[in-house]
């Protein structure tokens, strides 16, 4: 079910979604759609250092999800893995993180959009075990890419479980730090 909402509405109803998935597959049409926000996003002296894989073949999704632990997101029928290169830009410095951050974010507003969940695992497969170095090495991604961060994509089992999030006034201020403008 595809539901249309703006991009305010969007971004307010984007939360990460850890269930199950239910198992219909993910249109081709809108894998190729979320992975065009994400190419669509900024891109630090536009060295456009982000590239993406979407992995919806089952066989391949066992394979990535067999050196995955503790597991994660099981279930989704997608998964679209987000690689970067390490590319100087401005003064020799390097926007990789800031513009795959831009990708990832564009992407999963994307997919609330287009009426999927997902969450955003970076950490746990970038920790000392390099979980992602060996879904690298199962996508054959070359060596100067690295693989930081999985999405997987599909229509929520459950309704996602919303945290509480502070009020504005605890984090967000006018002219000046903790101002009571």
């Amino acid at each position: 079910m595809v539901i249309k909402m703006n991009v305010i509405e969007t971004i307010s109803k984007r939360h990460s979604y850890r269930g199950t998935y239910k198992p219909d597959k993910v249109p081709r049409e809108d894998l190729k759609k979320i992975m065009q926000a994400g190419l669509d996003a900024p891109s630090g002296c536009n060295k456009q250092t982000t590239s993406l894989i979407c992995v919806d073949d089952s066989d391949t999704l066992k394979e990535i999800h067999a050196v995955i632990n503790p597991p994660i997101a099981e279930s989704a029928p997608a998964m679209i893995c987000v690689l970067t290169k390490r590319i100087n830009a401005y003064r020799d410095k390097c926007f990789a993180i800031q513009d795959y951050s831009a990708a990832i974010e564009n992407m999963l507003l994307a997919i609330v959009e287009l009426g999927y969940q997902s969450c955003w695992f970076e950490g746990h497969i970038t920790d000392d075990d390099r979980i992602c170095d060996k879904i690298a090495k199962i996508l054959n991604v070359p060596e100067e890419y690295d693989l930081v961060c999985v999405l997987p994509v599909g229509i929520a089992e459950n309704e996602p479980l919303l945290p509480r999030k502070k009020e504005f006034s605890e984090r967000a201020w006018f002219n000046s730090f903790m101002s009571k403008e």
